[in-house]
């Protein structure tokens, strides 16, 4: 009790007022059926609405938007639409796994410029300016360097 319910279709709006009487006034007022206010053709424009009976009052501030073309859905029918949809995508992960592993085997078994026997051997690194290179003739220069026993 003392809460409005609101029901929207199209644009149609249907507001109860918590005041169960039939005898309820509403204002602005509008078509009214059994106690309810009707708003046939709502724009979705805010309006502030109250019904009372008496010295009892109730106030409603109504921001609905409404639409001529609108579906409802309901859970549901959203949850199907989810869970197709993930199912669709996940199968297509697997169809698209399953095709790129098999254009792969067949790649490597149609053979390629490159030849397959064991891995080329790398040319030698280009030496580093930094460092001479030890030479048979040239030991005097490293003979001061000697490895020591720790």
């Amino acid at each position: 009790q003392g809460k409005f319910l609101v029901e929207i279709s199209g644009t149609t709006v249907t507001i109860t007022c918590p005041l169960d009487d039939v005898g309820v006034q509403w204002e602005p007022p509008g078509r009214t059926e059994e106690g309810k206010l009707v708003i046939k053709d709502h724009d979705s424009t805010p309006a502030n609405l109250s019904c009372f009976l008496g010295n009892e009052r109730h106030e409603l501030y109504l921001n609905a938007r409404v639409c001529d073309n609108c579906e409802e859905l309901d859970a549901l029918t959203v949850a199907g639409i989810i869970t197709a949809d993930l199912l669709i995508t996940l199968g297509l992960l697997i169809l698209v796994y399953y095709f790129s592993k098999r254009r792969k085997g067949r790649a490597s078994s149609a053979g390629d410029s490159r030849p397959r026997g064991p891995k080329m051997q790398r040319p030698p690194p280009v030496p580093n300016p930094d460092y001479e290179p030890i030479r048979k003739g040239q030991r005097e220069v490293y003979a001061g360097l000697q490895s020591r026993g720790f």
